[in-house]
């Protein structure tokens, strides 16, 4: 019988599966037009655009908190970041990497340390595995929203849901040449 998986673990794949997510999506939209790319569509933001550069902001909010930086509300003050996907595909993979260097250091204890979120008036203390979370958590309901928003397009959207099923390596084996990743690397093996 063999241990079940830690929090560490889990939260660290978490992480790989999120950035892998990413690019996925990322590298399908790189199909689209600057006009696909920018136009109005139905969903919580306005566009493709919009969607993405929102998590984009997100995660540097929450990430730089987790770094124990003081970033805070100045992440919001620019809403699209990035104008262009060329622009927004090396911010995402950036912050992306940095939220899984994050989830590599944290060990079994480090998941109950507390982080400070510099909300601006006021700081928000927060076990780090429950933001954590809250991050994953914000990245698929909004990754869902600009995949929807792709079926609308000429472009296919790509297949987000999937959490790295073992029978299923050789399917993203390219993708993970590509990331620099290996299945043992994620897994710890």
């Amino acid at each position: 019988m063999t241990a079940p998986p830690s929090l560490a673990l889990a939260l660290r794949s978490m992480a790989f599966n999120n950035a892998w997510a990413n690019h996925r999506l990322l590298t399908a939209c790189a199909g689209l037009s600057q006009a696909e790319f920018e136009a109005e569509r139905v969903g919580f933001f306005p566009s493709i655009q919009a969607t993405l550069n929102h998590i984009l902001i997100v995660d540097r909010f929450y990430v730089d908190a987790m770094e124990g930086g003081t970033l805070g509300p100045a992440a919001f003050t620019q809403p699209v970041p990035c104008r262009t996907l060329a622009e927004l595909r090396p911010a995402q993979a950036a912050v992306d990497r940095r939220l899984i260097a994050f989830c590599e250091a944290l060990g079994e204890e480090g998941a109950a340390r507390i982080v400070a979120v510099h909300r601006g008036s006021y700081v928000q203390r927060e076990r780090a595995d429950r933001l954590l979370l809250h991050l994953f958590q914000h990245q698929v309901h909004h990754r869902g929203q600009a995949h929807v928003m792709l079926s609308g397009t000429s472009v296919k959207p790509p297949q987000l849901d999937e959490f790295f099923p073992e029978g299923e390596a050789p399917l993203r084996a390219a993708e993970f040449v590509e990331l620099g990743w290996t299945e043992a690397g994620i897994w710890g093996r």
